[in-house]
């Protein structure tokens, strides 16, 4: 089991950036693939990113292709998502999740952390 806790949101203006961690407890972290998801108010949750477990394929929404960065760090059981030129369209609860690479379903969640982008 992996607890995750994310932070790094905020309120920021459009054209900003943004860096979301995830740290994850336990010491297995290096065994799931990691993934970003959204929810915006009014609308169903969505895929961001997502990360394999060795951080070698990283897979991304066509909305924030080319703005949004998905890594990780297993020493630190962290993962990141670096978020740059950021659009009103992007606010939403950002949400951090774990799958073991046998399960297609993201089985752990954090509890979400809030960016809002001002225009």
């Amino acid at each position: 089991q992996v607890q995750l806790v994310e932070s790094g949101g905020g309120l920021v203006q459009a054209g900003d950036s943004l860096r979301l961690s995830c740290a994850a407890s336990g010491r297995t972290f290096s065994s799931y693939h990691m993934g970003w998801f959204r929810q915006a108010p009014g609308k169903e949750r969505e895929f961001v990113a997502a990360i394999v477990r060795s951080g070698g394929t990283t897979y991304y929404a066509d909305s924030v292709k080319g703005r949004f960065t998905i890594s990780r760090d297993n020493a630190k059981n962290t993962v990141y998502l670096q978020m740059n030129s950021l659009k009103p369209e992007d606010t939403a609860v950002y949400y951090c999740a774990a799958r073991l690479p046998s399960k297609y379903q993201y089985d752990y969640w954090g509890q979400g952390t809030q960016v809002t982008v001002s225009s």
